[in-house]
């Protein structure tokens, strides 16, 4: 069996969009596979983000135009990887050589406030819920970037904890990653199944409201959940200036390896909770920038991911960094349990 190594959170999609729309084609294949190899890591959750600019009228159109693109990438380099919907297709498509991608929602601004369209989303493969980006949509509240200006922030709306179930009693994960602490709380008082944050990291260490407190690190682990931990340097190092609701501006520290600001977020779970409720999440949205604008993240490409996948087995036993690799988060896709469609075919087995 092939050692499945897991990144819970990147925006692939949005990429894909972005080049597909400027006439390229082939896009995975050509710009990530390669890196992508290099790395180890192949088994993907793919976000599906929404711009402010398709908001509110073209956030279906624009979800399902990435969803129809991915497809299209899927035609043009076949038995290159695949769109999955359940662990059993995860390891098949791995153990055939091809790298698993999953969907997941960044935010349900796509479904309004329209439940029936979770259903449908369902079909097309989306299996885990985002319940918010940093902003506000009908389910509930995120943890702006900037204090809110049009009042205070809330948690869960009605609609949001009814998303909530619905998407519990389809098989659907529900992520807290980018929502705020009252929405938090929330989703810990409603859910009945365990819950993730995909790309999170240690409030305790980086103070941002991105970021976990470690009552919520506990709340999370005591339901079964797995955290994803975010290479954005905004959520590894800690800054005099960060205020709740603001990215902080963090410059790398000088002299240190890039990973040991990350490894610190992991250390710090495993005091609190153990190793069972800890991966990767590695948030690498560098792709679109300059090579000169590249050093605001910990590393730009999967390329230079190496060194933190690598470096676990230094920092940490054998044991634990398979778990921190992929064992956990394959822990949480088996909780998806098989695909419960019509049988649309995804992932070619």
């Amino acid at each position: 069996m092939r050692p499945l190594i897991v990144d819970a959170h990147y925006d692939l999609l949005s990429d894909v969009f972005r080049l597909r729309t400027a006439g390229e084609r082939k896009v995975v294949e050509r710009f990530y596979l390669d890196d992508l190899k290099a790395s180890g890591i192949n088994v993907l959750i793919c976000s599906l983000f929404i711009r402010d600019q398709y908001l509110p009228e073209m956030a279906l159109r624009h979800v399902l135009d990435q969803i129809g693109m991915l497809h299209y990438e899927m035609e043009e380099s076949p038995g290159l990887f695949a769109l999955c919907r359940s662990a059993s297709e995860v390891r098949k498509t791995v153990e055939a050589g091809q790298t698993a991608l999953l969907l997941s929602f960044e935010g349900v601004e796509p479904i309004g406030n329209d439940l029936v369209l979770l259903r449908l989303f369902y079909e097309l493969g989306v299996r885990f819920v985002g319940l918010t980006w940093s902003r506000r949509n009908y389910a509930a509240d995120g943890c702006h970037f900037r204090p809110v200006p049009e009042g205070s922030p809330g948690g869960l709306t009605a609609f949001g904890v009814q998303l909530l179930e619905e998407a519990e009693r389809l098989g659907m994960i529900v992520d807290v990653s980018h929502l705020n602490d009252a929405g938090f709380a929330d989703v810990l008082k409603f859910a009945k199944k365990p819950f993730i944050a995909s790309h999170s990291n240690c409030r305790a260490i980086a103070g941002v409201m991105r970021n976990l407190t470690d009552a919520q690190i506990e709340a999370l682990a005591s339901k079964g959940g797995v955290m994803g931990l975010n290479n954005m340097i905004h959520f590894v190092y800690p800054s005099e200036d960060a205020g709740p609701g603001v990215i902080p501006n963090v410059k790398m520290p000088e002299g240190k390896p890039r990973y040991e600001g990350f490894f610190d977020h992991i250390r710090h779970v495993i005091e609190l909770v153990g190793p069972d409720h800890i991966g990767f999440g590695f948030d690498l949205c560098e792709f679109a920038k300059p090579e000169a604008e590249r050093d605001r993240s910990v590393f730009p490409t999967y390329r230079h991911a190496v060194p933190f996948i690598e470096g676990l087995d230094r920092e940490f036993s054998n044991e634990v960094a398979a778990k921190i690799r992929g064992e956990n988060w394959m822990r949480i896709i088996e909780a998806l349990g098989e695909n419960r469609g019509t049988g649309l075919k995804f992932c070619g087995f």
